[in-house]
């Protein structure tokens, strides 16, 4: 977490100081302006009064002339630097008293003896300056030129004055927000570190860990989804020790009869006979119930891996049903279930996998008959209702409880009747469904029965 605090302050503090350093830069540009546009307006106002005092009562006489008698008359209320330059651009007057003795070649006094007003600003005698120069006029003709000189010394002064004082404010401003913005990483790093040490934990195998949520933000949308991957571990950790234990259960029982009757019949003193048979009936009946949980399982693993291929043709659903029926009327006379078969003679053929659908439908009246009492009844019918075939198995057995009803096709779910088996036999009925395309209901209500549909989808449907 140091790395994306130390890079989300860096990141912040890179946007804020270019944003100082930008309004900075805009800061001091706009006070030099407007300190040298002061300082041009002042220059320029003072020569406009004297170029018209000029006009109005020196003009009377030569440039000359009033350069040599009436020098200071008409411009002594100006603190600059003053040039006088004759309309060939010589300079003939200079406060200072140094007159060159080349034309003034400055591009103030070609605009003033042109008729307009002349700026410049430039380095003269080695220090920086600047120029406005004005046209002066006698019976509106241009006779020369004045030129007003000011020092920018002590206005570059005050102009980095006022640089220095801003920057320190920009530098304490950098400072503060630099500080708010490590605060304000801390709003996102301080939530992330919660939730990473919470994932460590859980890697850890401590699954009872949790994430405090702080925001409805990413960060909490990330704890929520932590929390519930945590709850949905603990629940199939939970489900899969109940199969485990359901399972060694199961098969402890078989392989106990198995062992007890193979170490009775290897006594060499054994002569009943047909204590015998009972023991080889029973070694055979366990070893067929072994394999069908081994075969449940290994069903239940292909399904899972997604390793179950669909081998599809026509299939008649009518002798299908007739089929099962047939098969699992025996032991509908064996433990006295009305076991009864509905369907209408004009049902369609379909297209799918006779195969996985018997293992469905025998799956489900398996369950049926586990969960139905010597005396009751259980429905195997089919219907066409809106296009699509409905496979209904319905018993007037136990029950299933309103809280275990959602989790029973749950995988390694096993109920707390005590004709509940391993818990994968629905788990198996649900992927067929679902490898169909179909969908499975189940509706139930304790002490009043069960109703499974099987929804089968409108593609396997070829003619009716």
């Amino acid at each position: 977490m140091r790395g994306i605090r130390a890079r989300l302050t860096a990141n912040f503090m890179i946007v804020i100081i270019i944003t100082v350093t930008i309004l900075e830069l805009l800061l001091i540009y706009t006070v030099r302006r407007n300190y040298y546009g002061s300082l041009e307006g002042s220059l320029t106002n003072q020569i406009k009064i004297s170029a018209d005092l000029y006009a109005k009562y020196f003009s009377d006489t030569s440039l000359k002339e009033n350069v040599l008698y009436n020098v200071d008359a008409f411009w002594n209320q100006s603190n600059a630097e003053v040039e006088i330059v004759d309309k060939d651009g010589n300079i003939v007057m200079d406060s200072q008293g140094t007159i060159p003795s080349e034309k003034a070649a400055y591009n103030d006094i070609k605009d003033a003896l042109m008729g307009k007003t002349g700026k410049w600003i430039g380095t003269l005698s080695g220090q920086k300056v600047m120029a406005v120069a004005y046209p002066l006029k006698a019976k509106d003709q241009i006779v020369g030129a004045l030129r007003f000189i000011s020092s920018l010394s002590a206005v570059d002064e005050d102009i980095q004055n006022t640089a220095v004082i801003f920057i320190a404010i920009g530098v304490v401003v950098v400072v503060i927000v630099g500080l708010i913005s490590i605060f304000l990483a801390n709003t996102i790093i301080v939530p992330l570190q919660e939730v990473t040490e919470a994932a460590q934990e859980m890697a850890a195998g401590n699954f009872q860990a949790r994430s405090k949520k702080t925001h409805q933000d990413e960060i909490g949308k990330l704890s929520d989804t932590l929390n519930y991957m945590a709850d949905e571990i603990v629940k199939k950790e939970q489900l899969k020790n109940d199969f485990i234990s359901s399972v060694s259960h199961e098969l402890r029982t078989p392989l106990t009869s198995i062992m007890g009757w193979a170490i009775t019949l290897q006594n060499e003193q054994f002569q009943h006979k047909d204590m015998l048979n009972d023991g080889l009936g029973i070694i055979a009946k366990e070893s067929e119930r072994l394999t069908h949980m081994v075969e449940e399982l290994l069903d239940f693993s292909k399904f899972i891996s997604g390793r179950i291929k669909l081998q599809n043709g026509e299939i008649n659903l009518g002798n299908l049903m007739e089929y099962i029926h047939k098969q699992l009327t025996p032991r509908a006379v064996r433990e006295n279930v009305n076991f009864s078969l509905q369907y209408p003679r004009n049902l369609p053929l379909i297209m799918s996998d006779a195969d996985r659908l018997k293992q469905l439908f025998i799956n489900i009246l398996d369950n049926a008959f586990n969960f139905t009492s010597p005396g009751g009844s259980i429905t195997f019918q089919a219907k066409i209702q809106e296009e699509v075939i409905m496979i209904i198995i319905s018993d007037n057995g136990c029950g299933i409880r309103a809280d275990e009803l959602p989790m029973v096709k749950e995988k390694f779910y096993k109920g707390k009747s005590s004709c509940s088996k391993n818990g994968i036999g629905l788990s198996i009925c649900e992927e067929i469904v679902n490898l169909i395309g179909g969908r499975l209901e189940i509706n139930s209500v304790l002490d009043q029965g069960t109703d499974v549909v099987i929804i089968l989808p409108k593609g396997v449907i070829l003619d009716g």
